[in-house]
């Protein structure tokens, strides 16, 4: 009997770890995710961040389909799905998030000294909305602790495109020196650089998207990337936030037009403060709100960027995206590339490779060759 319960326990636990490993979607559908949504949502967090950190994800075996392929910002993304800034905030995991299948990987924010952000709890899960409320408030580890991560993963020959999302300390007096840190910090190793002004977090954070801040600040973080000593200058993106009416989307739009606030691309969106329409206990919660609440919120806010920019600033469109249909929808709207962080935190690892094939699909059945040739189409 006892031999029995050996041979079972262990057969068990191997089967659920070449399941696990393989990316099995069936398997973390009925297992993996109903036992990681009893956890505290902070603690499942830490554990995914594990998972990626240690390579416990089967690297995918197939090439992306040539239509997910994609030239942007000097850079040549494989497909248009990336991991969203706010799961690997100090650039552990890069490694298993590539294996998994992601075309670039996000991280942060990271803010020039560490700090250990808002206090516990601070992520709560609205499993009845898809969705997650989160007050991290900026958790860094520094500028030091992440650079040293993402200087080895750049050295790897087998990595994939990295972005590094600036933040600034909370108690910090000048919000541009912090951001000017960050990309003299980040510049030489990252394939990208984001600023985010737009995090609910960070007190006062969100003001700097008001126009006469923003021309301030932008203008001094594009003289500082500018004069960075290196043979290619990374791109610059700006990362803003769906809560913006149409006055303030248009101010934004006239700032990163300007040639000395001319930045690469920009982020649409950060999390919503909005509440409309919740089912979840939690919905009072301050924080960011993420998910599919905010998806139509979001992909307005591409397509308004994309109609007040005339298509001249790349969009990365961020916000509710769990299927292709979701993600297309966000390129059709105007966005090149794609984020996703909630759905992961619901879906697993396979919602990856899902929302890849799916898109594929899509991309094909619209009678398009690739990506690029389906951007911003719903808007024109």
């Amino acid at each position: 009997m006892k031999a029995m319960a050996v041979i079972t326990v262990g057969g068990g636990l191997c089967f659920g770890g070449l399941n696990i490993r393989n990316g099995n979607e069936k398997f973390y559908r009925d297992f993996v995710m109903p036992i990681t949504h009893n956890l505290d949502p902070e603690i499942a967090h830490r554990l995914a961040v594990y998972a990626m950190k240690y390579c416990l994800i089967k690297k995918q075996s197939t090439e992306d389909p040539k239509s997910l392929a994609t030239e942007l910002l000097g850079l040549s993304f494989t497909n248009p799905v990336g991991i969203a800034a706010g799961f690997d905030k100090h650039a552990e995991g890069i490694q298993g998030l590539h294996r998994t299948g992601f075309g670039f990987v996000e991280i942060g924010s990271v803010t020039p000294l560490p700090q250990p952000g808002n206090d516990k709890p601070r992520v709560f899960r609205l499993s009845e909305d898809n969705a997650i409320i989160n007050r991290y408030g900026f958790n860094s580890e520094g500028h030091e602790q992440v650079y040293s991560r993402v200087k080895h993963e750049v050295d790897q020959v087998d990595r994939t495109i990295i972005g590094v999302n600036l933040g600034k300390n909370k108690l910090s007096e000048s919000a541009a020196q912090d951001y000017v840190d960050g990309v003299n910090k980040f510049g030489p190793v990252a394939d990208y650089l984001v600023i985010n002004i737009s995090s609910p977090n960070t007190p006062g954070l969100r003001s700097l998207q008001k126009k006469a801040e923003l021309e301030n600040l932008i203008s001094q973080v594009v003289v500082a990337r500018n004069n960075l000593n290196l043979e290619k200058l990374p791109p610059l993106l700006l990362k803003i936030a769906p809560d913006l009416n149409e006055e303030e989307r248009k101010d934004i739009a006239d700032v990163i037009l300007q040639d000395n606030c001319r930045v690469d691309g920009i982020i649409v969106s950060n999390t919503t403060i909005s509440r409309e329409n919740l089912k979840s206990v939690h919905q009072q919660e301050t924080g960011g709100l993420s998910g599919q609440p905010l998806k139509e919120i979001s992909t307005q806010s591409v397509k308004d960027i994309y109609r007040l920019t005339g298509g001249k600033i790349p969009i990365i469109g961020v916000g509710g995206i769990s299927n292709g249909q979701d993600a297309f929808d966000k390129i059709h709207a105007g966005a090149s590339l794609v984020q996703l962080y909630t759905s992961f935190a619901f879906q697993g690892p396979p919602v990856v490779r899902r929302i890849k094939r799916e898109l594929d699909d899509i991309i094909k059945s619209h009678g398009y060759k690739n990506i690029a040739e389906a951007v911003g189409k719903s808007s024109s």
